[in-house]
């Protein structure tokens, strides 16, 4: 075991999925499985004599649930936990739950042939338990959010344009994240006005998952937010997330932005991938746009972020105390991409702000 290596516990009740995930970290020098078990109470025992540095964790399991255990882990002991499970509609609900009550990310576990998708996501298995083993946690007291749609402003906004003389895509914001980024997301978006520019986004997240993310955000906030679909029209009062396993490119049509999506290979070690968006954002849009990165192992978005800021566009990077990982946002920051370091809390405002374009005056 190397001196920095991660260490991990996996809780599932399925001893092929134990087998296969202890098989999968094992076979990478920088992780080290220091056990597994089949259920909560196990585990319980198991985190008595040693904390792992990260948790892998069912939400289906007998006796206590997954989602029950991570609430009490999180409230006394917090520690990063991965949640996995199935991607059901019924599914999806507790995976927001887990999210909300402190998990940092999914990984997806299909009903089907899981032995084998677990496998051929051998890659993104271990970089999301490398990514997890590097994140900062905090006690929480797991408090349901109501899925409504409302404006829950905790800063200060300007006032919102009446109306707006250009075209209603002149300015863009494109935002990249992935650990962590969840819950950031949804700190930034919902305080936003109707008002406000359209909206781009790319999260690392999985396959299908994205469909439901987009469907929760748009309960709670005052603009529209949904997943992609291609020849979507970026316009005021919208933001679009990138659908899962997809890239997703800006494009400029006529007076107009809208979005491809592209299947292709994946860049930067993901799809969809943030220096795709960026770097399409930087070719079309120009000083049009603001780019952001937030929180996130790695380095996707750093490069792009860095096209944008040489076409014009204002750039900026989420500050490292907030940051669940301060990966991306630190190689952007390293490259001198972002032209400004900003706290999730001020980012609706950058936003409100820059997005605003006050009505011509008419000739005297």
């Amino acid at each position: 075991m190397t001196p920095l290596a991660t260490r991990v516990l996996i809780v599932d009740d399925s001893a092929s999925v134990r087998q296969t995930l202890s098989a999968i970290l094992s076979g990478d020098p920088e992780i080290v499985v220091i056990g597994t078990a089949a259920d909560a109470y196990a585990a319980a025992r198991r985190l008595q004599s040693e904390l792992p540095d990260v948790m892998i964790l069912d939400i289906e399991m007998p006796g206590m649930d997954g989602l029950t255990f991570l609430k009490k882990i999180m409230a006394q002991h917090p520690i990063p936990v991965i949640v996995c499970s199935t991607l059901t509609d019924q599914g999806s609900k507790a995976l927001f739950e887990a999210l909300d009550s402190g998990a940092i990310d999914i990984m997806p576990k299909p009903k089907v042939d899981t032995r084998a998708a677990l496998t051929e996501s051998t890659d993104r298995i271990r970089q999301m338990v490398k990514a997890a083993g590097q994140a900062k946690v905090r006690k929480r007291d797991y408090r349901p959010m109501k899925v409504e749609r409302k404006l829950t402003a905790d800063v200060i906004l300007p006032p919102t344009p009446p109306s707006r003389a250009k075209a209603p895509t002149e300015r863009i914001v494109c935002i990249g994240a992935s650990t962590g980024g969840t819950e950031t997301l949804r700190e930034i978006l919902t305080p936003l006005p109707e008002k406000s520019p359209g909206i781009v986004i790319v999260q690392h997240m999985p396959e299908k998952f994205t469909t439901a993310f987009a469907r929760r955000l748009d309960g709670l906030c005052a603009i529209e937010v949904k997943e992609a679909e291609e020849g979507d029209e970026v316009r005021v009062g919208r933001a679009l997330i990138a659908p899962g396993n997809f890239h997703l490119v800006l494009q400029r049509v006529g007076a107009t932005y809208r979005v491809a999506i592209k299947n292709g290979p994946p860049v930067s070690r993901h799809r969809p991938s943030v220096d795709v968006l960026f770097r399409s954002a930087a070719q079309c849009a120009g000083a049009n746009a603001m780019g952001l990165i937030m929180t996130g192992m790695g380095d996707d978005g750093a490069r792009g972020l860095l096209e944008m800021r040489k076409a014009g566009a204002r750039t900026l990077a989420q500050d490292a105390e907030s940051c669940v990982v301060f990966g991306m946002p630190k190689e952007a920051i390293a490259l001198g991409a972002a032209e400004r370091i900003v706290t999730p809390s001020r980012i609706p405002a950058e936003i409100a702000a820059w997005g605003y374009v006050a009505e011509p005056t008419s000739a005297e």
